[in-house]
């Protein structure tokens, strides 16, 4: 028997060098797994046609919602913004995170700032398989 080796999510987070920039490490069905580094706030944004799930893997992440809302985020917390919810990821220290997205979800949403990645820059690897 062959063992297949698992994806560690603390590896491919070493593999990223840039905050903000989400590095696609798997996909199951239409949904890509992401991993980044962050650190500062990103920009206010929504996804109109899609969810987006954060999960936290070491440090602490506040996201800031409409209406003075806010949701604060610690190792193995996960929370799922709702599609249309404008927010903004605010990284007071460096925060590493899993992203999982539907594949056609732009990384700043409806907003295009200097700081937006696009998903083919995201794919590293995964543009090969």
């Amino acid at each position: 028997m062959t063992l297949i080796p698992g994806i560690d999510f603390d590896a491919e987070l070493r593999l990223v060098d840039a905050h903000w920039t989400p590095r696609v490490v798997g996909k199951v069905n239409d949904q890509y797994i992401k991993v980044a580094k962050l650190l500062g706030e990103l920009v206010w944004h929504a996804h109109d046609a899609e969810d987006e799930m954060f999960i936290v893997i070491s440090g602490r992440l506040r996201i800031q919602l409409p209406d003075h809302q806010e949701v604060v985020l610690t190792p193995g917390q996960f929370f799922v913004v709702p599609r249309g919810v404008q927010h903004n990821p605010v990284a007071d220290e460096e925060v590493h995170i899993v992203l999982i997205e539907t594949v056609t979800t732009a990384h700043t949403g409806d907003v295009i700032v200097e700081g937006t990645v696009p998903v083919e820059q995201q794919l590293g690897k995964m543009a090969a398989q």
